[in-house]
């Protein structure tokens, strides 16, 4: 269940138990509560537990005591954005919020923890921007911030994900795409290697050749 329960319910004991309320309204002991719960989610000799925890984001803000007492014992977190489903692009995970432990050159390698931290860094850029986007416009953006921009939404829909089971939905058939393409895949869109092509040639799709493939395919479309 939702772990935002515990701490509504720990919210509650505590208001009919006297306890001057703290941040937002929550428990004073908001901090231990959590870590007496979490920290019983531990690995030793007889067993290990793994947990997937769904924490309720009270008005999107993760900063919010309540999902962040939660965050800091936590090895990785999903985000989910409703700004991301909102442009159809599903999974709609958020890789700017989300965050992983493993996510270190020691564990997943080099290539892998740059790449990823490149294409983190493109869609912050755009993030950045688009305050100025709203306001005045893409042309009054440099050249370079223009080339980041549209990467970045390449990078978007690329990070979309057809799967079987949505199959109903988006009309695509699911795509199991390799580690090693994948990383290959966003290191040649960081290195702007496919800038020619349309952004909607990403979306919903596998690996970079089928980028390609749907890029002819909606070429020979419009002619």
């Amino acid at each position: 269940d939702n772990i935002f329960r515990f701490t509504q319910a720990g919210s509650e004991v505590s208001a009919l138990l006297g306890r001057i309320p703290s941040a937002v309204g929550y428990q004073p002991t908001l901090a231990t509560d959590m870590g007496a719960l979490q920290e019983r989610i531990t690995s030793t000799k007889a067993g290990s537990i793994t947990s997937v925890q769904a924490i309720y984001v009270p008005a999107d803000d993760l900063t919010d005591p309540a999902p962040a007492t939660s965050f800091a014992h936590l090895d990785a977190t999903t985000v989910l954005s409703r700004a991301i489903s909102e442009l159809g692009i599903y999974p709609a995970v958020d890789p700017l919020d989300s965050t992983s432990r493993i996510l270190d050159p020691s564990v997943v390698g080099e290539e892998h923890y740059q790449v990823a931290r490149d294409v983190q860094g493109i869609l912050q850029r755009y993030k950045s921007l688009q305050d100025i986007i709203a306001i005045l416009g893409m042309d009054e953006l440099s050249e370079e911030d223009k080339l980041t921009v549209a990467r970045a939404r390449k990078i978007q829909r690329f990070l979309s994900q057809p799967f079987d089971v949505a199959k109903v939905f988006t009309g695509s058939d699911g795509v199991q795409v390799p580690l090693d393409k994948t990383i290959a895949s966003f290191k040649a869109v960081v290195a702007g290697e496919y800038d020619h092509l349309p952004e909607a040639a990403f979306y919903m799709v596998g690996d970079i050749e089928e980028v390609k493939a749907k890029a002819q395919r909606l070429a020979a479309e419009a002619a």
